[in-house]
C-alpha cells in the first residue's frame, strides 16, 4: 500500500505541471477569447433589444397615429354631414319659400283672371242685353214688314 501511495504521489507530482499549464491556458482563453465574445454578445443583445424596443415604440406610435387619424377622419365626416344637412335644410326652406311665392302669384293670377272674366261676362251680358233689344226691334220690324208687304 505504501508503494501504491508512493506511485500515486509520483503521478500527481508529474501531473501538476500539466494541471497548472491547463489552468494558465484556461485563464488566457478566458481573458483573450471569452471576455471579448461576452462583450460582443452583450452589445448585440443591447442593440437587438434596443431595436426591438424601438419597433414596439413604433407600433405604439403607429397605433396612436391611426387612432388620431380615425378621429380626425370621423370629425371631418361629421362636419361634412352637418354641412350637407344644413345645405339641404336651407335648400328645402328656399324651395318652400319659392313654392309659396309661386303659389301666391298663381292665386293672384287666378283671382285677377276670375275678376277679368267676371268683368268680361258682365260686359258681355250688358252688350248682349243691349244687342238683344236692338235685335228684337229689328226682328219685330222685319216680321211686321213681312206682314205688311
Amino acid at each position: 500500500m505504501d508503494k501504491t501511495l508512493h506511485d500515486l504521489g509520483g503521478i500527481v507530482l508529474q501531473g501538476l505541471p500539466t494541471f497548472f499549464l491547463v489552468l494558465i491556458l484556461a485563464f488566457f482563453v478566458k481573458i483573450l477569447y471569452l471576455n471579448p465574445i461576452d462583450k460582443i454578445l452583450a452589445e448585440r443583445f443591447r442593440l437587438t433589444e434596443g431595436a426591438r424596443q424601438a419597433a414596439e415604440d413604433s407600433f405604439k406610435n403607429a397605433d396612436s397615429k391611426i387612432a388620431e387619424y380615425q378621429d380626425a377622419l370621423n370629425k371631418a365626416r361629421n362636419e361634412i354631414y352637418q354641412e350637407q344637412s344644413d345645405f339641404l335644410r336651407t335648400l328645402h326652406a328656399e324651395q318652400a319659400a319659392q313654392t309659396q311665392q309661386v303659389r301666391t302669384q298663381g292665386e293672384q293670377s287666378v283671382a285677377a283672371a276670375r275678376l277679368s272674366l267676371a268683368q268680361e261676362t258682365a260686359n258681355a251680358k250688358e252688350s248682349l242685353g243691349s244687342q238683344s233689344e236692338t235685335l228684337a226691334g229689328q226682328i219685330a220690324d222685319a216680321i211686321l214688314r213681312g206682314r205688311a208687304a
